[in-house]
């Protein structure tokens, strides 16, 4: 049995499932799940918001020094890289929705190669760190700032960058099936660009906490 060969961009577009009375009603349903896993995204970072305010507010001083003993360049350059990241990612909607697929992909890769470059920042933030012992809890050993609750503070910081930094994984994760399709399959268009929607928003939530993060951590 042989088989038509399809070019990319010439796919059918999405197939609607049964328990969809329309594509239109489809794609709405995707939208809203995808809002309601972000609600719950943030009230996943809001428990640590609350414990970084509740801490700062017993530990004022200790929470300037701490804040003060980070490196403001190297978490700057993470917020212009990041927000640049946000931009490419909006536009690979534009694209898909232009039926643009290849620009869909070479925007997702500018968004990858900026994600990689985030992680790699805050690897050498962390490496630092780990030198001169401004860690969690009891592993903290920083001799240049012996105030009650500095401990607590690098506590915050790693569980909050950290989390911060899984959702950057995950979401490049997420961004890549998109980048893999635009330029594989090629068939994302007007009426099929759900998925490099919702990749996008999940990416914009990524760069939403980080601007939280950055001014809390970097700017107190």
């Amino acid at each position: 049995m042989s088989s038509a060969h399809v070019t990319p961009g010439t796919l059918p577009g999405p197939k609607l499932a049964a328990h969809f009375a329309s594509l239109e009603v489809q794609n709405h349903a995707a939208r809203l799940g995808m809002w309601l896993f972000l609600a719950t995204e943030i009230l996943l970072f809001a428990g640590l918001f609350a414990c970084y305010a509740a801490y700062r507010f017993l530990f004022p001083d200790a929470w300037a020094a701490a804040s003060r003993s980070l490196d403001l360049t190297m978490g700057t350059i993470n917020t212009v890289v990041l927000i640049t990241s946000s931009f490419t990612a909006a536009m690979a909607v534009h694209y898909a929705k232009e039926g643009k697929n290849k620009m869909v992909g070479h925007m997702f890769v500018l968004t990858l190669l900026m994600a990689i470059g985030f992680l790699v920042i805050k690897f050498f933030e962390y490496k630092h760190k780990f030198h001169i012992g401004t860690l969690p809890g009891r592993y903290y050993f920083y001799e240049g700032i012996q105030l009650p609750g500095a401990p607590l503070y690098f506590t915050v910081y790693f569980a909050s960058t950290a989390l911060h930094a899984l959702h950057v994984v995950i979401g490049m994760t997420v961004l890549a099936f998109s980048t893999v399709r635009a330029y594989r399959v090629g068939d994302f268009s007007a009426n099929n660009y759900t998925m490099v929607e919702l990749g996008s928003m999940y990416w914009h939530l990524v760069d939403l906490v980080w601007i939280f993060l950055f001014p809390m951590l970097y700017l107190v």
